[in-house]
């Protein structure tokens, strides 16, 4: 029977939904299996991803001078393999030392930080920042432990997700083989599985998606490598130990909007306090600075208009991610806003806009 009144009808739409999910909650063994190969294929899917629009210009501008494509995969495949070379050779064992050397020091890193804090505590500086009877000793340990733990806790859950390092390792580039070889195609089949009446739409809407993401992902990229310019060179100003490592951190942490800052500049601080106050002081205005050109200068050249996301919004964003889906939810939230910002905006404008400006 049609319903006609549009209440009743809206009503058994969401009766029908909960029904729909409180159904498959009482069969979640069905899905099981499907959950366990999403958890499998995620992460390769997402280097897949990343990786996709960062090489894909390269790979436009070969086949744009008549090299077949194929071949111009493999040849960025080779020098991606020589700069994993080089990197071995060259950087990573300065970055494995100074990893090295950081992990078998953090014993006294924690006693020097514990000193410089009794020394601040005696000339009477942080009695003016924490309540009357308080120990300051005591609440930084307290903060540094609940900020450790947050930290440890990240790591380990993104740890345990890609738990099966050699599925990730011979797994990603094969996907990422078949994406550039295959450039386009998905879009295409995704457009003509639509109506009719819908393709053209759906084949905007598919094109809008992808400059999206490439913005982003590669626009990610460059202000984050810009960051990293910028704290480097000024830690080594001003004798930051650890600098090259403390950089790279804060680079690739960079990439959690707001969170990964925030965790980045709690090492730097630390390793900058245990040197004297005015190191840790310095640190912190460098990662402010930097911050700073980032946000205000390098970001708005980079993405422009394109990331129309209020702070508010990515603020939220990340922190009911990271309570849901971890770190890794907490990187890719913003890419998933975006795309279904950019469907719920057409699919609006397709069939309720008239509907609603004439109520």
């Amino acid at each position: 029977m049609y319903i006609k009144n549009k209440v009743l009808r809206f009503a058994t739409f969401i009766i029908l939904v909960l029904l729909i999910i409180y159904l498959g909650s009482k069969v979640n063994f069905v899905f099981q299996p499907l959950l366990s190969l999403v958890q499998v294929v995620a992460i390769p899917l997402l280097l897949a991803v990343f990786f996709y629009y960062l090489i894909r210009p390269l790979v436009r501008y070969m086949t744009k001078y008549r090299i077949n494509r194929t071949a111009s995969i493999l040849l960025i495949y080779l020098l991606f393999v020589l700069a994993l070379v080089w990197f071995s050779a060259s950087q990573w064992p300065r970055l494995q030392e100074q990893l090295v050397s950081f992990l078998n020091n953090i014993p006294n890193l924690f006693y020097e930080l514990g000193e410089r804090i009794n020394e601040l505590e005696q000339s009477g500086f942080l009695s003016s920042l924490f309540p009357a009877g308080a120990s300051p000793l005591s609440s930084v340990t307290d903060y540094l432990n609940k900020g450790l733990a947050l930290l440890t806790n990240s790591v380990g859950g993104m740890v345990s997700f890609v738990s099966d390092f050699t599925v990730v390792l011979f797994t990603f580039p094969i996907l990422l083989f078949f994406m550039l070889k295959e450039e386009g195609k998905l879009g295409k089949r995704i457009a003509g599985a639509a109506p009719t009446r819908f393709q053209d739409e759906t084949r905007s809407i598919i094109t809008e998606i992808d400059q999206v993401l490439s913005g982003f992902i590669i626009g990610r990229v460059l202000i984050n490598l810009a960051l990293g310019v910028l704290m480097y060179f000024g830690f080594i100003l001003i004798g930051l130990p650890y600098a090259f490592l403390l950089t790279a951190v804060a680079v690739i942490a960079n990439f959690v909007p707001f969170i990964g800052a925030i965790l980045s500049a709690i090492p730097i601080v630390i390793v900058g306090l245990t040197q004297s106050p005015s190191t840790a002081i310095w640190s912190l205005v460098i990662i402010l600075v930097a911050q700073q050109i980032q946000d205000n200068l390098v970001a708005p050249y980079v993405f422009g208009k394109s990331l129309d996301i209020h702070p508010l919004t990515t603020i939220i964003l990340v922190l009911a991610a990271g309570d849901i889906w971890g770190i890794i939810g907490m990187i890719i939230v913003i890419p998933l806003y975006m795309i279904v910002k950019i469907i719920a905006v057409r699919v609006f404008n397709l069939f309720f806009k008239n509907k609603w400006m004439q109520l």
